[in-house]
């Protein structure tokens, strides 16, 4: 069993940035692959980052790249993800998940409660 926790979102400006946390309980997080996904209002919950178990792979959604990084800290038991240069479209209910590398919800399975991030137009 997985608890995750995340924090650091909030209100930021277009152009700034934020780095989300995402704390984990438990002896198992190393085993595990995390993700970040997030849900806008009225849009279906999307993939945003995976790191694998051990930090050596990574992958990022098209509308992300260049401009997030994930990573983790096993002996910290937390995942991050460092948000640059931010976009109103990027404003949205982040989520971490822990489970099986890859892009599909499917393979994660647990998740944190999410943490908000809002950039005006």
């Amino acid at each position: 069993q997985v608890q995750l926790v995340e924090s650091g979102g909030g209100l930021v400006q277009a152009g700034g940035s934020l780095r989300l946390s995402c704390a984990a309980s438990g002896r198992t997080f190393s085993s595990y692959a995390m993700g970040w996904f997030r849900q806008a209002p009225g849009k279906e919950r999307e993939f945003v980052a995976a790191i694998s178990w051990s930090g050596g792979n990574t992958y990022y959604a098209d509308s992300v790249k260049g401009r997030f990084t994930i990573s983790r800290d096993n002996a910290k038991n937390t995942v991050y993800l460092q948000m640059n240069s931010l976009k109103p479209e990027d404003t949205a209910v982040y989520y971490c998940a822990a489970g099986l590398y890859g892009i599909s919800r499917g393979r994660y399975d647990y998740w944190g409660q999410g943490t908000q991030v809002t950039v005006p137009s």
